[in-house]
This record gives structure tokens, sequence and C-alpha cells, in this order.
């Protein structure tokens, strides 16, 4: 059966939710849905597709892309700053350190793009930074900004906010933010060295910061296609000198889709046909290919009872002691 088959078949079994109640209360986000165990969080990933701040449609294979992504980056940045990690029991499921989360969404971007793109048409500031004057889109920047967001309350737009609103208003100690702006600096650096060795460019992503004790630690997701942006390295400079669009890797080309439909995340979203579904799936499991540079193993079938059962058997397998010497495989 060819990849397209098995995705197409996949359709009946996209994970939209889950109802995993012996794990306690579930907490949902747009993508990810969680449950608190014994100090321990476990993240599972849907197949939700979420644009300007709205869960759209659902995609198969989504939430096992964006779960191996994550777990592959935070590989890769271990030595850099302490994750959240503790294990991947399922395809779909990262088990994490229970953390106090930082109320601040960390976006670096490389060059100009997306929002931050169409906020320089419209002669914003992009969260309190100015950037010179005629720039073009897709233009790299002189060097890589911090830009960060509050996080928003569930269906609400993030808002950006600028690096000394954070601090002056007590939203972040002064400290703690002049760590995370290295940390998340140094962060962006790598994946953008690592992105390279695949013949491609970082362009922008979002980090997300907690506090485990006193321990400044990544959690979230990191350089997942719901979270950065990707483009080919060897087709940029044509496409930037013809002010053409960059082959994409991430899930900017759907929202260009919806922009070019009308929407914005306001009113009624335009209808995802099956074969727009499918070819969404495809080029989430071919990013994933490039970005890693390993061949993408879909678990087919009954993602929710798969999941219930690995789960089950995990949480089963829990002790205090367990948990407290549980090393971080991030």
């Amino acid at each position: 059966m060819s990849r397209k088959e098995i995705t197409k078949k996949q359709l009946q079994y996209v994970l939209k939710e889950t109802h995993l109640e012996f794990l306690g209360k579930r907490s949902d986000g747009k993508v990810r849905e969680s449950y608190v165990l014994d100090n321990i969080r476990y993240l599972v990933a849907t197949d939700r597709l979420s644009c300007f701040d709205v869960v759209l449609t659902h995609i198969p294979f989504k939430g096992q892309v964006l779960t191996q992504l994550a777990a592959d980056w935070f590989g890769k940045t271990k030595d850099i700053i302490a994750n959240h990690l503790i294990e991947v029991p399922d395809p779909n499921v990262m088990v994490v350190k229970e953390c106090s989360v930082v109320p601040v969404e960390v976006v670096v971007r490389g060059y100009l793009a997306g929002s931050a793109w169409r906020d320089y048409k419209s002669g914003k500031k992009i969260s309190g930074v100015q950037l010179p004057a005629d720039m073009k889109m897709s233009q790299k920047l002189e060097k890589p900004i911090l830009t960060p967001a509050t996080k928003a309350e569930k269906g609400d737009h993030d808002q950006p906010i600028s690096e000394a609103e954070i601090i002056s208003k007590g939203i972040v100690e002064k400290k703690v933010w002049e760590e995370i702006s290295e940390v998340a600096l140094a962060l962006f650096e790598l994946g953008t060295k690592e992105a390279k060795k695949q013949g491609l460019i970082l362009v922008d992503t979002k980090y997300e910061f907690g506090l485990n004790g006193e321990q400044l630690t990544l959690v979230d997701e990191i350089h997942t296609l719901d979270s950065s942006r990707y483009w080919r390295a060897k087709s940029y400079q044509e496409r930037f000198d013809a002010d053409k669009d960059q082959e994409m890797l991430d899930k900017e080309p759907v929202r260009q889709w919806l922009l070019s439909q009308g929407y914005q995340g306001e009113g009624e979203p335009p209808a995802f046909t099956e074969d727009y579904i499918l070819e969404i799936a495809e080029h989430y499991i071919s990013s994933y290919e490039e970005i890693t540079g390993q061949t993408f193993d879909p678990i087919a079938g009954d993602t929710h009872a798969r999941i219930k059962e690995n789960l089950e058997e995990h949480a089963a397998s829990l002790t205090s002691e367990k948990i407290e010497n549980s090393p971080n495989i991030g």
C-alpha cells in the first residue's frame, strides 16, 4: 500500500480529541491536550490543524509528525538548556516534567516573513522593534531579532509585546528575561546550523519556557512545523530576487491559502476538501523527512485506542521514585 493510500485510509482515525480520564482532568490547547498525573504531564498531540489561532480541520499523522519532530530537536538542543521531556511512550505523546510556564511566547526571526512582514507593510513596529525602511518580503535580517508575544487564552489571538514592556510590566523578572533572551538566540543559532545541513533555512520560530523549581527549562515544542518556518535554501535567492514566495516546509502555505480565500481568523472558515487535507498531510510528512533526514514511519490504525492502551500501561508503571529519577532524554 502506498503512503498516499495509507494516509487516505487514516482519515477515519484522525485524532480530534482524547478521552483519557484515568490520567485526570484534560486541559486543551489549540493542538495539544494535556493531563497531569503524579507531578508529570502527558502532552498528547492531536491531528488538529490550527491557523490564526483557530482550529480548522484535522490532518492524518500530524500529531505523530509534531511529537517525533519535537523529540528529535529536544535531543539536539539539550546541551544548551534543560528541557521538560522525560520520555515518549507513544508516537503522539510526550511525558514531560511539570513546570511553571513563563507567560510569554518567545519568537526569534532571522528573515522578514509571515505576520512580521504583514505588520511591516502596514507600517507597524514588530513587538517594539523598528526595522529599516525599504525592506523586501523574505529579506534576511542583519541579525536575528526577538519579537515576543503574550500567551493568549484559548480562542484569542496572541498579542505582540516588546521586551521592555515584559520587564516594565513585571511579566517576567529582568534577570530571567535576560537568560531567556540569551538561550532563545542560542537555540535559534543551533537550529539554523542544523537546518543548513539539510539544505534548509530556519526562518523564524517560537519557543516557550518554564521554571522547574528555579531552573529555566525549555517546554512545549521546538522547531516543529507548527512553531517554525522553514524554506528550501537552494531556491531562496532566485525567488527573493523575483519577489516570489519561498518554497515552504511549514504550514505557511495553508495560511496563504486561507488569506487568498479572505479568511484571517474571523467568521466562517473556508471548507477543506479531502484532496486538500491529504495534500497537507503529505506536506507535513515530507517536510519532517527533509528536516530530520529520517524516513517517516506512519503508525496507521485507531490512534486513540493505541494511545489509551500505551498510556494505561505507562501510568500503571509509575512510582514516585521512578518519576524522581527519570533521566531527561531530550
